[in-house]
């Protein structure tokens, strides 16, 4: 089936540049130093799947010129992948249907809680609000969307347990800095990995650039993109000297076809 995945943001929680910020990377003109906050857009056949949905996730669909979204698929919990769900409205008004969101029990509670007025009962629903559907994944197990399989891969952002998402022979990563050996098993035969980048210091929860490239030599896939990455990874065209020819930063509106 046919495959596009659109790097809709490929920064950190601050985005690229970071208010206030003087450091070459932040004050660079070059537009893969600009990253908004981490999400990809895939188009699957005819469908189009979100994975996360950050405060930039407004400009991101208007900057590439997107104007569908089927469902949406959350990682976890955190400010910079869930802060823009109430810009869905445009999309579920649009189309006219509730927005599935995909999410474990967990993620889906703090969306809940952060968004109560989206799961509101019709007679209780103000004019003009969002309407989701929370759809519970168990973060072990296979899913469907309209017929795309979705396998969740589990790892660890910190001590915290988050998820990456394969679909077909593309499986992408973010926040995390370990990742367990049944999720490698998972990641057999991916032919694009993608996987978060923070920068080359060691983190608590993020990998580091050379752990990131370890990681991916470990998987084998074809080609892998590092994304999620601070203005401490250093200017963008400097660091890609630094990688291996399969190993390349993402950057905002990258287009993949996979």
């Amino acid at each position: 089936m046919r495959c596009k995945v659109i790097f809709t943001g490929t920064g950190t929680s601050q985005g690229i540049p970071v208010i206030g910020c003087k450091c070459p990377v932040c004050t660079s003109h070059n537009p893969r130093n600009r990253r908004t906050r981490a999400s990809v857009h895939m188009v699957v056949g005819d469908i189009h799947l979100q994975i996360d949905v950050g405060p930039d996730f407004r400009q991101q669909m208007l900057v590439n010129q997107l104007d569908r979204v089927d469902a949406v698929l959350l990682t976890h919990e955190h400010m910079d992948h869930l802060a823009g769900i109430d810009d869905l409205r445009p999309l579920i008004f649009n189309q006219k249907r509730p927005m599935p969101m995909y999410g474990t029990s967990r993620v889906l509670k703090a969306v809940r809680q952060q968004f109560p007025y989206a799961f509101a009962s019709d007679a209780e629903r103000y004019p003009g609000a969002p309407e989701l559907t929370a759809v519970e994944i168990d973060g072990q197990k296979p899913f469907e969307i309209e017929g795309i399989l979705v396998i969740p891969l589990p790892v660890l952002h910190g001590h915290w347990p988050v998820l990456g998402f394969r679909v077909g022979n593309f499986s992408y990563i973010t926040d995390a800095n370990q990742i367990p050996d049944k999720t490698y098993d998972l990641l057999k035969g991916s032919e694009y990995l993608v996987l978060n980048a923070l920068r080359k210091e060691p983190h608590y929860s993020h990998f580091t650039l050379d752990e990131a490239v370890d990681v991916a030599k470990r998987v084998g896939a074809s080609h892998t993109f590092l994304t999620h990455i601070s203005h401490d990874m250093g200017l963008e065209e400097e660091v890609s000297r630094l990688l291996p020819a399969n190993i390349s930063l993402a950057y905002d509106g990258l287009i993949v076809e996979c």
